[in-house]
């Protein structure tokens, strides 16, 4: 499974003719007879081979003049695990544009987040997606529309405001394009489950099959930060700082997806909520290809035999996350947890959560940036660490975002006082998004290595860890699980 995987007409043949759910995401087909896209999995008789054109997004399918299935619902798959191993300037677009930067920002605003010319941009999308930052955009405008007309009661006008319509007619105008049925109609064909709490969005993050839970989640609790975070009643909970507002989200995992509950403070932020708690779950990952590479090291094997599926545990904002594993170094992981908790409640803006135990933002940069030093209950050498990190990132020299080159990031995070191989690494793979990070100098990983046979030193683990390329960062995972205390925050 390769970058242009739509061209290979006889793998993609076979996907479809065996109704392959792991290659949802990866390719759309669209069959000429018809006019309709359909992801590869879809429950209805395959055409004809000869009746078949394969397109690498949604977006290029509709370019195309085709609608979307109304059984298997393409708009839907999980996103492509291109955009998330890949660090080029095709991968880091699409990361931005599935974060709103486009409808925010304009196609200006992408390029230059990107640092390339808007030329360049909308060539290489072109080449390698089959449709422009416009196009893409305008076909996630229409997924999020279609999820709010079928998930809300509310008026279709503001259901086009706040899927990011400029108007009224427009919105009507892309909806009948793309599912070819107007607003109204999508509506009432949909299933209803009944009331739902006002103001909450309920919906279904899907997954490529097999996600291991207990990774994920139990990572995420136990560094759970109170008062922006929490686990309760099985879903993790955690405030939202987003571009319009803010928002709490409960995650809980389920056999087939991930159960969603959105509270937003402006709902033109729910494509970006999505696109962060998708990233921070790391559910676009394709965990076949994934697991499959590890295997092939013997002394890898029964760990991925006897879990398959785990994800990175990412973040849902890149410089909370840095300020976080700075307050990690060389303390465990509850003294970390309490270090980030007298910020939050100093700190922090208070939020109100409808059922309790939530109860701030995590505090922006420029909020940290203006705290006094010697009011931070840290050693001096740390604290030197803490105030030119937040001052670098309030002032936009340090930019750690879907945007970020990974080498130049870890270059520049490299240069500041007190950051060291670890946490430059486990911010790229937890902020950045890196899969092939790699925690060489970290205890936990150091003891599980020795534990199976491998070299425990660092260099020497670095060095047998290259079979593992590109996926290190799931390795890391996997390795972590044989330790008794996996998350323990040491080197610096």
């Amino acid at each position: 499974m390769q970058t242009g995987m739509h061209l290979d007409r006889e793998h993609c043949v076979r996907a479809v003719q065996s109704k392959d759910a792991r290659f949802d995401g990866w390719f759309f087909t669209a069959v000429l007879t018809t006019r309709i896209y359909c992801r590869p999995s879809c429950p209805v008789v395959p055409p004809k081979p000869e009746n078949m054109t394969f397109h690498p997004s949604a977006a290029a399918c509709q370019q195309a003049g085709f609608r979307a299935c109304k059984r298997c619902r393409p708009d839907t798959s999980p996103g492509s695990p291109e955009w998330n191993r890949r660090a080029d300037l095709v991968a880091r677009a699409m990361r931005l544009i599935a974060d709103g930067v486009v409808d925010r920002e304009g196609v200006p605003g992408l390029a230059a987040r990107l640092g390339y010319s808007t030329r360049q941009v909308e060539r290489q999308l072109l080449a390698e997606l089959g449709a422009g930052p416009l196009a893409l955009a305008r076909a996630q405008r229409a997924q999020t529309a279609r999820l709010l007309i079928e998930t809300t009661t509310l008026p279709m006008a503001e259901i086009a405001f706040a899927a990011g319509f400029s108007s009224i007619r427009t919105f009507n105008d892309t909806v009948r394009e793309v599912f070819a049925l107007p607003p109204g109609e999508l509506r009432a064909r949909a299933p209803r489950s009944g009331a739902g709490t006002p103001g909450v969005l309920t919906l279904r993050l899907p997954f490529r099959a097999p996600l291991n839970p207990s990774n994920l989640f139990g990572h995420l609790a136990a560094t759970a930060v109170p008062g922006v975070e929490e686990w309760r009643d099985g879903a993790y909970r955690r405030t939202l700082r987003l571009p319009y507002g803010h928002g709490i989200v409960a995650l809980a995992p389920r056999p087939d997806h991930i159960a969603c509950r959105l509270t937003l403070s402006d709902l033109r932020d729910l494509t970006v909520a999505i696109n962060r708690c998708r990233r921070l779950l790391d559910l676009d990952a394709d965990p076949v290809a994934v697991d499959g590479h590890l295997r092939t090291d013997p002394l890898l094997a029964p760990l991925v035999d006897k879990e398959p599926g785990r994800r990175v545990p990412r973040t849902v904002d890149e410089a909370e996350f840095a300020v976080r594993a700075v307050l990690g170094q060389q303390v465990s992981t509850a003294a970390a947890r309490t270090h980030a908790a007298r910020l939050v409640t100093a700190h922090g803006k208070p939020l109100d959560d409808p059922e309790g135990g939530l109860t701030h933002l995590f505090p922006s940069p420029e909020a940290l940036a203006a705290v006094d030093p010697e009011t931070l209950a840290m050693p001096r050498t740390r604290r030197t660490t803490f105030t030119t990190l937040v001052r670098q990132l309030a002032d936009g020299r340090l930019r750690l975002g879907m945007e970020s080159d990974w080498a130049e990031a870890r270059a520049r995070l490299l240069d500041l006082p007190g950051f060291g191989p670890w946490t430059v690494d486990v911010i790229a793979m937890r902020a950045l998004g890196d899969p092939d990070a790699f925690l060489a100098t970290d205890l936990g990983i150091r003891r599980a290595a020795g534990e199976l046979g491998l070299p425990a030193t660092p260099a020497a683990l670095t060095a047998r860890a290259e079979a593992w390329r590109p996926w290190r960062a799931y390795a890391v995972q996997y390795l972590w699980a044989t330790d008794s205390h996996p998350i323990n925050f040491l080197p610096v």
